[in-house]
């Protein structure tokens, strides 16, 4: 039996990556994940776990031990200024550390491009590459590149998605005709899982995507048409990168620090440049652009998004570490509702069925007010949305602009706020006996945090005190319907 680590597990790759292994027999799974509380419970009753990063070299040495294939799937998109310097550490560190442990094939999927017109994103992709593969006779990597990944829940499939839907004619840079191989999400996973059983005893590098080149403009036609839109498209030379970033975060729901990297790597041209992949796998057959932005909108239509963009632990947008204790709060917005004629099953469902689409029950002009001032301001905003349209949530997930930092099945939820404010905010639901208890917690940071929280008072009271009421009007609707079948 082979023992596999798979790295960025809650990520929007590895956990799709992860969840299909799952179903193999002859492998055995560790994961490197930095908050194991992602995991849903029946995963951590399938794999082993090491909590930690690839910055700590003990629980480098401690996750690798044994294992005689190791996936790479970490980037530090979106961390800051200083993201190209963290990837190559984290891969220094990771090549070392398998080399020391024995690790017979690292498996990494980087990004299409030459160094020469790479974007800065696109560049530390390649670079990244290149330091793992830099010890050959020490180390076997099998390097897969790609461009756009094409899926429900993927960063570059939101923005498509969504700049497709809202707008019947987009002002678009003059460089959207760059050529560009995207790949669907399932595509990508068969070649990640190939490459285990690659008969092959040195390191090479995989360039993978649809057969023919498309450009960005119609590769927006093409979607268009997957949804059943027409849409104009009409170009300027005015637009740069960064006009264009804001100009997208309007109307998409991923933020400005993972827009830009995108945007700016549209200007560079990303094509396969090798026919290594039907060489060494002649099985697989990528499908083309409209097959793959049908199968990801079936897979929102079926509620069957496994993974999102926001999954993954860069930045704050969507790392929730250490966020799952309100003991800081100093403020509170603390309230009662009884529903002793109910289950606690369906008021769990219930409060675990806000956001999205769903909507917040009560006063969402004013929650979609709150959104848009977010927006404005660089946070998430509304327009994130959520994985499903009810229930089914897990540790991490997004909902709007909270994040679950704690849920327990028919006992409780909690959020943290990610909306632009003066301090720390978390909404909390917990069932005890008879009661729904609805708290509002809140730790202001300095004198604005203050002013913050007791200006939005009489709103607190006004949306609080209506949002418990609802939700057992809610869970009341939902027994009814089963007493009903």
């Amino acid at each position: 039996m082979k023992k596999i680590l798979i790295t960025g597990a809650t990520g929007y790759v590895g956990r799709r990556l992860k969840d299909t292994l799952l179903d193999r027999p002859d492998i055995s799974i560790r994961l490197l994940v930095r908050n194991k509380k992602k995991l849903r419970a029946f995963v951590l009753d399938k794999v082993e776990i090491v909590e930690g990063d690839t910055y700590d070299k003990v629980i480098l040495r401690k996750a690798l031990e044994g294992i005689d294939i190791a996936y790479y799937m970490i980037h530090s998109m979106g961390s800051g200024a200083n993201f190209e310097d963290l990837d190559r550490i984290s891969a220094e560190n990771f090549r070392e550390a398998c080399i020391e442990s024995g690790v017979k094939r690292v498996i990494y999927l980087g990004g299409l491009g030459e160094k020469g017109t790479a974007s800065k994103h696109l560049l530390s992709r390649i670079e990244t590459g290149e330091v793992l593969s830099a010890r050959p006779d020490k180390l076997q990597v099998i390097w897969f590149r790609c461009g756009i990944i094409i899926g429900s829940g993927s960063a570059s499939f939101e923005i498509l998605r969504n700049l497709v839907e809202k707008l019947p004619i987009m002002v678009t840079p003059k460089w959207v005709d760059t050529l560009s191989q995207p790949i669907s999400i399932q595509d990508a996973l068969d070649y990640l899982i190939a490459a285990i059983d690659l008969e092959t005893q040195k390191s090479i590098i995989v360039d993978i995507g649809v057969d023919h080149p498309i450009s960005f403009r119609d590769m927006i036609k093409e979607t268009a048409k997957a949804m059943g839109f027409r849409r104009v498209i009409i170009p300027i030379p005015v637009l740069t990168p960064r006009l264009s970033s804001y100009w997208v975060i309007l109307f998409t729901p991923v933020p400005y620090h993972i827009v830009a990297p995108l945007i700016e790597g549209l200007k560079s041209e990303t094509l396969v440049l090798s026919n290594y992949a039907p060489r060494y796998f002649p099985n697989i057959k990528p499908i083309g652009i409209r097959e793959a932005v049908k199968a990801a909108i079936d897979e929102m239509v079926n509620d069957q998004v496994i993974s999102r963009w926001c999954d993954s632990s860069a930045r704050e947008v969507c790392d929730i570490t250490g966020h799952d204790n309100t003991a800081t709060a100093i403020l509170r917005d603390k309230r009662r509702f009884f529903f002793d004629d109910i289950s606690p099953e369906n008021i769990f469902k219930s409060f675990t069925s806000i956001g999205g689409d769903f909507g917040w029950f009560t006063y969402n002009i004013l929650w979609r007010i709150r959104g848009y001032i977010d927006k404005i301001m660089g946070g998430p905003g509304l327009n994130r949305g959520r994985r499903r349209s009810s229930g089914n949530l897990r540790v991490g997930d997004a909902i709007d602009f909270w994040k679950v930092a704690d849920v327990r099945e028919n006992e409780r939820l909690l959020l943290f706020s990610q909306m632009k404010q003066f301090g720390k905010a978390w909404l909390e639901f917990n069932i005890e006996g008879g009661t729904l208890v609805q708290t509002a917690h809140y730790y202001p940071q300095g004198f604005l945090g203050r002013v913050y929280w007791f200006f939005l008072t009489p709103f607190h009271s006004m949306i609080f005190g209506s949002l418990g009421k609802k939700i057992i009007e809610h869970a009341r609707y939902l027994e009814s319907q089963e007493n009903n079948k």
